[in-house]
C-alpha cells in the first residue's frame, strides 16, 4: 500500500475517459491492443471489476459523479436535463478547503435556468463545467474551439463553418471506417487534451493542485488517426453477443434509426450494419482505446519524472460503457450490462496495489471518496459512500447494490419510446437494480420487468422474468429498491428541525 500522506499536500488527478467499456481493461476485450498503462495502474492500485454507473448517458452519468446523487435525486436526467444550483458538486466542496478545481475538457452539465438570464451564452449548451471547476481547456464536445484553433494553426484544411460543423472533423480519410482520421495522431483530440493537461499541471507542479481530464474518445463517431486506425486486425475482434433477450424496450429501441453519430455519415439504422462493418467499428474502437492508453502513458511518465507519483491520487475510469453492438445495441441507452459497467482503477495514498474489488459498486460514491480522502467533509445529501476500506484492501459487503437509472423521454420532442410505448416523458424511464447475483430492471409505465442471474448468466442475455418461479426474487429486488428511494430521497435538509 502506498504511504498516507497529509492531504493538504496530496495532489488529485481525477481522469474520466468517455464511453469506455469495462471489458476493454479487464475481460474478453482486452489484450486485443496494447494498454500498459491501464495495466500498470492495475497493478500499482486497486481496481473495482463491478463499478457501475448511476445514470446514462453522459450528462446525468456526470452528474452522478459531481455530485454522488442518483438520478432521482439530481434529476438532470438526460443531456441538457439542467443541474439545480443547490446540489453540493465535488468542485464546490473541495473550494472549501481552499483548492481550485481544474477541468480539463467538458463536463456535461446542464445550467440551472434559475440562475441565468435567458439570453445568457451558457444557457445555449450543456456542457459546462460543473459548479466549482474552473474550465481551463475549452473542448467540448460539440464545440471544442481550443482544439479547432490548434488544427487551424497547424495547417489543416477544415469543413467551414466551425464550430457549426463539427461534427465534420470526425471524417475520415476515404469514408471508410478504418481509413485514417483528418488529422495525425500528435494533433488528435486526445493528443491535444494530453498536451494541454501537462503543460498546465507542469506549471503548478511545485505547488498542490487538482485536476479533472474527461477525455472524448473512444466515444463516437468512431475514427481514429493513424496508426491507431487499424492497430486492431478486426477479425481477431470477439463477435457481439447474441440478441437474446426479448422485450417491448427492444421493440421500441429499434422503431427509428438510433445511432446516427456511430461513424461519420452513418444514417443511424443499425440492423442494416454487416458483420465486417461491425468488426471493423468494434476494432476502430479498441483502437481508440490504446491511443487514450498511449496518453495516459505519458501522464504517468510526468508524474514520476516530476517526482510527484507518491503524493497524487489519481483515479482513471468511464463515465458510462457502450454496448457496441452486443444483442445488436449501440451506444448506452440501454438497461443493459455492457453500456452501465465501468472500469475504475485508483493509485496513490491510502490504496492498496494490485487489489480486485469484485462485488458491485456504484458511481456515486466516487465524489464521496474524493472528498474523504482529501479530509474534506461529505455533504449528508450525497447518496454514495466513501471507499477507503475497499481502497485499503476489504471487498464490498455480501448485500453491496448499485442503481443504474435511464430516462428515455422528452419534454418537447416525444422520442421514439414515447411513441413507440404510448408514454409520456415522465413515464419513459427505467431503473436497474444489481446485487452480487442478481439484475432486476424495473420498466416504467406498466412495462414487464427484466431479471438476470449474474451468477449464472454474467453478461444478462436471459430474461428469467418471465419464469413463475422468479416471482418471489423479483418481488424481493423490488422492495428493496423502492426501500432504497425512500431512504435516499433528497436529505440536504432533512438533518434540520426548525424550532426545536
Amino acid at each position: 500500500m502506498t504511504e498516507s500522506l497529509r492531504p493538504d499536500l496530496t495532489n488529485l488527478l481525477f481522469i474520466t475517459i468517455d464511453q469506455l467499456r469495462a471489458d476493454a481493461v479487464m475481460g474478453a476485450l482486452h489484450g486485443l491492443v496494447p494498454t500498459p498503462a491501464l495495466d500498470r495502474l492495475r497493478r500499482e492500485g486497486t481496481a473495482f471489476a463491478d463499478c457501475l454507473t448511476a445514470a446514462v448517458p453522459c450528462g446525468p452519468a456526470r452528474a452522478s459523479l459531481m455530485t454522488g446523487l442518483h438520478a432521482f435525486n439530481h434529476r438532470a436526467i438526460r443531456n441538457g436535463s439542467p443541474l439545480a444550483r443547490h446540489h453540493a458538486t465535488l468542485g464546490t466542496e473541495l473550494r472549501k478547503l481552499g483548492r481550485e478545481p481544474l477541468l480539463f475538457g467538458y463536463g456535461d452539465i446542464g445550467p440551472d435556468p434559475g440562475a441565468y438570464h435567458p439570453a445568457d451564452p451558457d444557457m445555449a449548451t450543456y456542457e459546462l463545467p460543473a459548479p466549482g471547476f474552473r474550465e481551463i481547456v475549452n473542448m467540448r464536445f460539440e464545440a471544442p474551439l481550443d482544439w479547432i484553433g490548434h488544427l487551424r494553426r497547424r495547417g489543416y484544411a477544415l469543413p467551414e463553418p466551425l464550430p457549426q460543423r463539427w461534427y465534420d472533423l470526425n471524417a475520415s480519410q476515404g469514408g471508410g471506417i478504418a481509413d485514417p482520421a483528418l488529422y495525425r495522431a500528435e494533433d488528435s483530440d486526445t493528443a491535444y487534451l494530453a498536451d494541454r493537461l501537462l503543460e498546465a499541471l507542469d506549471a503548478r507542479r511545485d505547488g498542490v493542485w487538482t485536476a479533472h481530464a474527461t477525455f472524448i474518445r473512444p466515444h463516437p463517431p468512431l475514427v481514429a488517426p493513424a496508426p491507431f486506425n487499424r492497430l486492431c486486425d478486426p477479425s481477431a475482434v470477439p463477435a457481439p453477443l447474441a440478441a437474446t433477450v426479448a422485450h417491448p424496450f427492444r421493440d421500441a429501441w429499434f422503431s427509428d434509426p438510433a445511432a446516427r453519430g456511430l461513424w461519420h455519415g452513418f444514417g443511424g439504422d443499425v440492423t442494416r450494419l454487416s458483420p465486417d462493418q461491425t468488426a471493423a467499428l468494434r476494432a476502430v474502437y479498441l483502437g481508440l482505446v490504446a491511443e487514450v492508453d498511449h496518453h495516459l502513458g505519458r501522464i504517468l511518465h510526468w508524474l514520476d519524472e516530476r517526482g510527484l507519483a507518491e503524493r497524487t491520487l489519481l483515479v482513471v475510469m468511464a463515465d458510462h460503457g457502450e454496448m457496441l453492438g452486443d444483442q445488436g445495441y449501440w451506444g448506452k441507452d440501454t438497461p443493459f450490462l455492457q453500456a452501465h459497467r465501468v472500469p475504475m482503477l485508483w493509485r496513490g495514498p491510502g490504496v492498496a496495489a494490485g487489489h480486485l474489488v469484485t462485488g458491485p459498486v456504484c458511481t456515486t460514491s466516487v465524489a464521496p471518496t474524493l472528498l474523504h480522502a482529501l479530509a474534506a467533509p461529505v455533504p449528508p445529501a450525497m447518496d454514495g459512500s466513501p471507499l477507503q476500506p475497499l481502497l485499503a484492501g476489504a471487498q464490498a459487503d455480501a448485500d453491496a447494490f448499485a442503481l443504474t437509472e435511464l430516462d428515455l423521454g422528452h419534454p418537447h420532442r416525444p422520442t421514439r419510446f414515447q411513441r413507440a410505448l404510448n408514454l409520456t416523458d415522465h413515464r419513459a424511464n427505467l431503473a436497474v437494480w444489481r446485487d452480487a447475483r442478481w439484475t432486476l430492471v424495473h420498466c416504467n409505465g406498466g412495462l414487464p420487468p427484466m431479471l438476470f442471474d449474474r451468477a449464472n448468466d454474467p453478461e444478462e442475455t436471459r430474461d428469467l422474468a418471465t419464469d413463475p418461479a422468479a416471482a418471489t426474487t423479483i418481488a424481493r429486488l423490488r422492495t428493496a429498491m423502492l426501500d432504497h428511494r425512500m431512504t435516499r430521497a433528497d436529505r440536504r435538509l432533512t438533518g434540520f428541525s426548525i424550532g426545536a
